[in-house]
């Protein structure tokens, strides 16, 4: 496992920009793909930056409270904004994991354009549900979408605080 120390001896972190630099060649001999001075990082399918040091994978966004903070994250860390890529330490915080699925976007599934909001054939409404610690809590039917997410705001926020997220 890494230190903070270690960290510091290997790579840089801009907290401005969020960006890793290899302060060495990471294979040690200088001669491979990646040596130092190049930007440190992988983008991985989800969106996530990673970072291969020695053989084991770290996420950025952690290396990157490593690097600022001196310790490990004890909890999840959460993108403030949403982005994956946006390691910038100004865009982190510790989460737990409900926090930080409050803090997600909508569903890709998502037909309304709203997150927390449907239309509901049956009363030919649109519905309001928010889930807090894994139950489904509908907050009612309403003849608009944009009272049906005010609705939602209102419980994110009551749920949620700092990490409600409207879209």
């Amino acid at each position: 496992m890494l230190t903070a120390e270690s960290v510091r001896q290997i790579l840089n972190y801009d907290p401005e920009t969020g960006e890793f630099v290899w302060l060495i060649s990471p294979n040690g001999n200088g001669r491979g793909r990646v040596v130092a001075g190049d930007r440190a990082r992988h983008i991985a399918q989800n969106g996530y930056h990673l970072i291969r040091y020695r053989g084991q994978i770290y996420r950025a966004h952690r290396l990157a409270w490593l690097y600022v903070y001196g310790v490990w994250p004890t909890q999840e860390i959460d993108h403030i904004n949403g982005d994956r890529a946006d390691n910038r330490i100004a865009n982190l915080r510790q989460a737990t994991s409900a926090e930080n699925h409050a803090n997600a976007g909508r569903r890709k599934g998502n037909r309304s354009g709203i997150k927390g909001v449907s239309w509901y054939k049956p009363t030919r409404k649109w519905r309001a549900r928010i889930v807090v610690d894994y139950r489904e809590i509908y907050l009612g039917y309403f003849d608009t979408a944009e009272a049906a997410q005010a609705a939602y705001l209102a419980a994110a926020k009551e749920h949620f605080g700092a990490f409600a997220r409207a879209a």
